[in-house]
């Protein structure tokens, strides 16, 4: 499948709420599926980065995450319905922003329930970067950006800069 473009902040469409996926929908999800991981693996080609995407960021606005790290995993109308009240503070980053890292808060841990391709129930416990991870992507489906999650005005940098940064 062709790689897809990336949506870049300032894309209106990367602020609306996609839509619960049914399962009568599960057949044409393959196409975006693979859409999303020839898209994610390019841009870790070119970023050294990039463990998960969600649809939104290619234009298809369905609640549909494709995270690989070690091998694939499709989460379908995921949602994260448990977190632990510890936060964590840490520099994002994502696709729709590449050159750019945000300081954010996120839950150390959560459950994330979602359908897998199977339209089986899945749940899972994450933590750490998995859990940011997951919320970020969450979010994406969600129309919320890391950039609307910065702890404050300072809490921008270039991914240049990483180095110089510190939690």
């Amino acid at each position: 499948m062709p790689v897809q473009n990336i949506l870049l902040l300032g894309d209106p469409r990367l602020y609306e709420v996609s839509q619960p996926v049914s399962q009568g929908e599960l057949a044409s999800l393959k196409v975006a599926v693979q859409d999303l991981h020839d898209t994610m693996m390019d841009f870790r080609q070119q970023y050294g980065a990039g463990r998960a995407i969600a649809a939104p960021q290619i234009g298809v606005m369905k609640r549909l995450v494709y995270m690989h790290i070690n091998a694939p995993v499709v989460f379908i109308n995921p949602v994260i319905d448990q977190h632990s009240e510890e936060m964590m503070t840490l520099w994002d980053d994502c696709m729709s922003f590449p050159d750019l890292l945000v300081k954010v808060q996120r839950h150390r841990r959560c459950r994330i329930t979602f359908r897998d391709m199977a339209w089986t129930e899945q749940s899972m416990w994450l933590e750490n970067d998995l859990s940011e991870l997951l919320q970020h992507e969450c979010d994406h489906l969600d129309g919320i950006l890391a950039v609307s999650r910065a702890l404050d005005a300072h809490s921008f940098a270039l991914r240049s800069q990483k180095s110089l940064l510190s939690a």
